[in-house]
C-alpha cells in the first residue's frame, strides 16, 4: 500500500505512552536500564529485563534504546563534540537523513527524545524510501538558518542513495539552498556512516550514536535547533546522570 503520510508525527499511541501518566514508569525504567547498563551488561538482555519487569510496549523499550547508553560511551562523545560557537567559518557535513527527521517530528508533534549523551533523537526511520512531508521545507529552513546563526562556511549533506526518493530531496536541498544564498552540497552515497566518518577535520552534524562513536568530531546542533526554533515539540527526557 502506498504512503500517503503529510505528517512525520505521533504515533497514534505516544499520548498515552509518553503522556504525564507514563513518565513516572519510563523514567525509573530508565533508571534501572543504565545501571546495567553501566556495569557492563549488554542492551538487549537489559532492555528484556527491565522492559518485562515494568510492562512497557514495544515502542517504550525503543524510546529507552535510542535514549540510554553506558556512562563511559556518553563521556567519550562528549570529549568529541564540538561547541556551536566554535563553527563559525568552518565547514560542516550533516547526516542527511538523521538530522532532517528530527525536525521535521519535532514540528510536526512527533516524540523527541532528551537523550543520556545529550542529542535529540526521533522516533521515525526511513525504511527504503523517504516520503517528503508538509514539515520537510520548513525543516530545512529552520537548519539552514541555524547554521547561519553559528556562521558555518559551508555544509556538505550525505544521504541514503539506496533510499527511494533521496534524489528528489537533494533537489529540493539544494533549491532551498540557492534561494537563501546557503553553501550547500548534497552528495547521494551508499553509505552515509562510512562517508562522514572517514578520516579529517570536519565536524560531522548527526545524533547517530553509530556515527557519534567512530567520529573525529560532532556538533550537537538539532540539540540547539528544536528548544529554540521549535519550542512546541514533545520532547521526553530519558536521560539518567552516571550511577554508582
Amino acid at each position: 500500500m502506498p504512503d500517503a503520510r503529510k505528517h512525520r508525527g505521533p504515533h497514534p499511541e505516544d499520548r498515552r505512552l509518553f503522556g504525564p501518566e507514563a513518565l513516572p514508569r519510563l523514567t525509573q525504567a530508565a533508571a534501572d536500564l543504565v545501571w546495567l547498563l553501566d556495569r557492563g551488561y549488554a542492551l538487549t538482555s537489559s532492555l528484556k529485563l527491565v522492559g518485562d519487569r515494568y510492562a512497557l510496549r514495544a515502542r517504550q523499550r525503543l524510546a529507552l534504546a535510542r535514549a540510554l547508553a553506558p556512562w563511559s560511551l556518553v563521556l567519550a562523545r562528549g570529549e568529541k563534540q564540538v561547541p556551536l560557537e566554535q563553527l563559525a567559518g568552518r565547514s560542516v557535513w550533516l547526516d542527511g537523513y538523521n538530522t532532517l527527521l528530527t525536525v521535521e517530528a519535532a514540528l510536526a508533534g512527533g516524540v523527541v527524545l532528551e537523550c543520556r549523551d545529550r542529542t535529540f533523537r526521533d522516533m521515525a526511520s526511513v525504511h527504503g524510501s523517504y516520503r517528503r512531508v508538509q514539515e520537510t521545507l520548513p525543516a530545512l529552513e529552520l537548519l539552514g538558518r541555524s547554521l547561519e546563526r553559528f556562521q558555518v562556511a559551508s555544509a556538505r549533506w550525505f544521504l541514503d542513495r539506496p533510499v527511494s526518493n533521496s534524489g528528489r530531496l537533494r533537489r529540493l536541498m539544494l533549491q532551498t539552498a540557492e534561494k537563501h544564498g546557503w553553501n550547500w552540497t548534497v552528495e547521494l552515497v551508499f553509505s552515509p556512516d562510512g562517508a562522514l566518518c572517514e578520516p579529517g577535520s570536519q565536524v560531522v552534524v548527526s545524533s547517530d550514536a553509530a556515527v557519534l562513536d567512530r567520529c573525529r568530531a560532532w556538533a550537537n546542533l538539532n540539540a540547539w535547533l528544536i528548544p529554540h526554533g521549535v519550542p512546541q515539540a514533545h520532547r521526553v527526557r530519558l536521560a539518567p546522570g552516571p550511577t554508582n
